[in-house]
């Protein structure tokens, strides 16, 4: 019983572990100005916040910290109000794939 139990809270770790990795590849992916516009804390900080949450995360989902430990349930909290909170708050201003470049005229893609 102890076993599954103990399978069961390694496969969360390995999910919250792949969320705090989706919140990072978003945040590299707005530029630093939407922050600010957006009335969030800046680039800066939201990158290092989720960097650390990243390695905390694989220190969990690879086993080397308890997986009921306060560090990886901090590190998915972290992750959680990024994608909550930050991310929907900063999408109007992130850069769309196709926007810009040499293809696109004052009004528009031509």
């Amino acid at each position: 019983m102890l076993e599954g139990l103990s399978y069961f809270f390694w496969f969360l770790a390995i999910v919250a572990f792949v969320f705090e990795v989706v919140a990072l590849v978003d945040v590299l992916q707005v530029p630093e100005s939407a922050f600010p516009a957006a009335d969030k804390q800046s680039k800066k900080l939201w990158l290092i916040l989720l960097v650390v949450a990243n390695v905390v995360g694989l220190g969990g989902a690879a086993n080397f910290l308890p997986l009921l430990s306060f560090l990886p349930i901090a590190a998915f909290i972290v992750a959680a109000i990024y994608l909550a909170d930050v991310k929907p708050a900063v999408k109007p201003y992130k850069k769309k794939k196709g926007q810009g470049g040499s293809g696109s005229g004052p009004y528009g893609p031509w």
